[in-house]
């Protein structure tokens, strides 16, 4: 892959955010000599040998919950092959168990693609036992068993790519249509990781649009309601803090984004819809040094880079419709609203937009989700002990 390098950067604290970075050669061939003037060119190489070095330590996480099983086949076979795959389902079990659907899909694939993956169900016992085991109570639902939500599913991913010993996590959306974008979803991560100076990298996907069909003619917007108001609002509280409009963020509501693990241990992350626009601000709470109560004073010497990636492929995903959209913006904006760094000012915006939008009542509130403590703070060695993949029930692996 060839990528640009950003040459724009907002800064607060110890947290880079560079700007929107593209995407000029999605193959950029193998190693070779490089040209004289390439360290100082602005589009840099990624060999293929480097994305595959990168993979072998990555692992992608596909949360899925009743998906259609042709999107999740398409999912499969789009990732590259050196990463492994670790699916986390919370589907239905009941009447008809999709999840055992899931898991043959998988297993097929994999067969015949010689991969190796595990699948793990959200509800499983041996899920819950792994984090009841290290102190990780608030997870747990009052039947014992991992809380509902696409939030609990990745914390389930982050843990197992730890116990695995993976350097790199990545996740992908199983409602995606289209196999050859999770390809290059998954090839930008591996470039990002390479490029990286910092072992505190986040890396995020911009959708190069999202196509629609209007009156039998496609559209390939760029943007979404939940994506422009979240991404104008986060940047607005960088604004405030620094003196200086911004618009930097692009990626706010980004499914596909990855973490280095060393970073991803060290991140709390908010419960239901409010998961990725949670991802800024928890970084801003911890390494942005404005505000005492919310810093980590043993974060100080780390600097998080946050790169965000213009994709070449467009991504055509479900439609979940306008009720589905309207939670999302009230979870994104509520992550905003309710954190410590939030300053009045901008309280009162959000509040004034969530009622223009009707998405809140005059006397509500917007919604004030869960949020899930870093995983590096508790025992991962009693986790470690209870981790054998032999004894899950519902992981598979294939060599």
């Amino acid at each position: 892959m060839r990528i640009e390098l950003s040459n724009a950067f907002e800064r607060l604290g110890n947290v880079l955010i560079y700007g929107t970075q593209k995407v000029y050669a999605l193959d950029a061939g193998p190693e070779g000599p490089n040209h004289p003037n390439d360290k100082y060119f602005v589009v840099r190489k990624v060999a293929n040998e480097q994305s595959w070095n990168v993979e072998q330590e990555m692992v992608i996480v596909v949360p899925i919950k009743n998906e259609k099983l042709k999107l999740l086949e398409g999912v499969i076979t789009g990732i590259p092959h050196n990463c492994l795959i670790i699916v986390v389902s919370n589907s239905d079990r009941d009447d008809v168990d999709r999840f055992n659907m899931e898991k043959n899909v998988v297993e097929n694939i994999c067969h015949f693609s010689k991969r190796d993956f595990l699948i793990v169900h959200q509800k499983d016992p041996e899920i819950a036992e792994l984090f009841e085991s290290m102190g990780y109570a608030d997870i747990l639902g009052e039947d014992g068993l991992i809380r509902d939500g696409k939030s609990e599913g990745m914390l389930i991913g982050i843990l197992l790519t730890q116990l695995l010993q993976k350097k790199y996590i990545g996740f992908i959306d199983s409602d995606n249509y289209f196999p050859g974008s999770i390809y290059e979803y998954v090839r930008i991560y591996s470039s990002i990781f390479s490029l990286s100076k910092s072992d505190y990298t986040m890396g995020r996907i911009l959708w190069h649009s999202k196509p629609k069909a209007i009156n039998s003619n496609i559209l390939f917007s760029k943007w979404g309601r939940v994506s422009r108001l979240t991404n104008y609002y986060l940047n607005r509280l960088i604004s405030l803090y620094t003196g200086f409009e911004t618009d930097i963020i692009k990626t706010a509501n980004a499914g596909e984004h990855c973490i280095s693990m060393n970073l991803a241990m060290n991140m709390d992350f908010g419960a239901g819809f409010t998961v990725e626009p949670y991802n800024y601000i928890n970084l801003f709470e911890k390494f942005g040094g404005v505000d005492k109560l919310t810093n980590q004073s043993d974060n100080g010497n780390k600097v998080v880079h946050i790169h965000q990636v213009e994709s070449r492929n467009p991504h055509l995903h479900e439609s979940k419709g306008n009720e589905h959209v309207n939670d999302m913006i009230d979870n994104s904006l509520g992550s905003i609203f309710h954190s410590l760094i939030c300053p009045l000012e901008l309280k009162k915006e959000l509040i004034k937009e969530l009622k223009k939008a009707k998405i809140i009542l005059q006397n509500e509130m917007p919604v004030k989700r869960a949020v899930y403590k870093a995983l590096g703070l508790f025992d991962l060695n009693k986790a470690k002990q209870k981790f054998d993949p032999d004894k899950f029930g519902h992981m598979l692996t294939t060599v």
